[in-house]
């Protein structure tokens, strides 16, 4: 079983969408430094996918600062800084789009979907990095 959740969709390269939720995985803490990461073989296995496309997945994330290579153990996840914020938000883009779309298909207002973000930040306890609440700007409980 593969320590990341990923659903392989047309339209992007295979290694790319691969690469992202590995990425996605590290910056949500389901993948933390230390941990093993999956052989070339496994990947291969588990995503049905060549070896090679694996083995490109795997090089591409150790030359990214992502894993590295422990002699007796293989791969292990290491964290570089964090990635930059337009990298970071690259990952919402789709969930953006999606979310855009189906505001246009209700005849919603900009302004309502971002309405509706803040009462679901406020609804969901979701705080800024230092702390802040996202809607006010005031300082959580620690």
């Amino acid at each position: 079983m593969l320590p990341f959740i990923i659903n392989i969709e047309d339209g992007l390269p295979v290694s790319d969408q691969i690469i992202q939720a590995v990425r996605k995985a590290m910056l949500t803490g389901q993948l933390t430094a230390g941990d093993q990461f999956p052989s070339v073989r496994t990947l291969s296995q588990e995503l049905r996918i060549s070896p090679t496309t694996a083995h490109k997945v795997v090089a591409s994330l150790k030359d990214g600062g992502y894993l590295a290579s422990r002699p007796g153990i293989g791969m292990v996840v290491t964290l570089p800084d964090l990635p930059p914020q337009n990298e970071r938000l690259e990952h919402l883009k789709p969930l953006c789009a999606g979310l855009l779309k189906e505001a246009g298909d209700l005849h919603l207002k900009f302004d309502d979907v971002v309405a509706a973000l803040r009462r679901a930040a406020d609804q969901n306890n979701f705080f800024e990095p230092g702390g802040n609440e996202a809607n006010t700007g005031k300082k959580s409980n620690p």
